[in-house]
């Protein structure tokens, strides 16, 4: 076989190879271990706020798909207690708020500084373009480099 048919070769496997696994990431149901998507208040925030920090620990919107990271787990590691909605969160306390409907949550919130959150929870994306998209979407998010 001459090298130029065996690039080809290589490369027809390499498409084929990538074909297969993005049909696999379009097609493929959703299976995660764990539907927990964790946010944590760390120890101090409470006192860097009072000391005139402007310390922003939560995001103003969090995003969560349904069948996959649908329940928001917000752990409270400061010293002082923490509301979060019509919950009082208490020191060293987790609270777990699964959600079972696409849709946008207002919540009024100690830990964040504007004292507002919005939760985003989006329908868990059909088999297809919607999938993969989610797919890459997810996997691009957990590149450290990634701002």
């Amino acid at each position: 076989m001459t090298a130029d048919r065996m690039l080809r070769a290589l490369a027809l496997a390499a498409a084929l190879a990538a074909a297969g696994a993005a049909g696999w990431a379009a097609f493929s149901s959703i299976s995660v271990a764990s539907r927990d998507q964790l946010f944590e208040i760390p120890k101090g925030t409470w006192a860097r706020r009072m000391a005139g920090e402007k310390a922003e620990i939560l995001p103003e919107r969090i995003e969560l798909t349904l069948g996959a990271n649908d329940v928001l787990l917000l752990r409270n590691s400061d010293t002082v207690p923490q509301i979060f909605g019509p919950v009082l969160i208490m020191p060293g306390q987790d609270f777990r708020l699964p959600f079972e409907q696409a849709a946008e949550y207002p919540f009024a919130c100690t830990a964040h500084a504007s004292g507002q959150m919005l939760v985003v929870v989006k329908p868990t994306p059909e088999a297809g373009w919607q999938r993969l998209r989610w797919r890459l979407q997810t996997l691009t998010a957990l590149i450290p480099w990634r701002n």
